[in-house]
């Protein structure tokens, strides 16, 4: 259950912010959305893993 929510809130962060990349094109606000989503999907993706043992 608390994988799906993180999985929704990134998806929607990511609409958000695929979004402002289409209405306002500058190079600078791209690659800053893109580390962005890269920061954000190691975060979903350590954060959700099942712990060691």
């Amino acid at each position: 259950m608390n994988r799906l929510a993180a999985l929704i809130a990134f998806l929607v962060l990511a609409g958000f912010l695929v979004i402002l990349a289409i209405e306002v094109p500058s190079l600078d606000l791209i690659l800053v959305i893109v580390l962005t989503l890269g920061l954000a999907a190691y975060d979903f993706f350590g954060s959700t893993r099942k712990p060691r043992q």
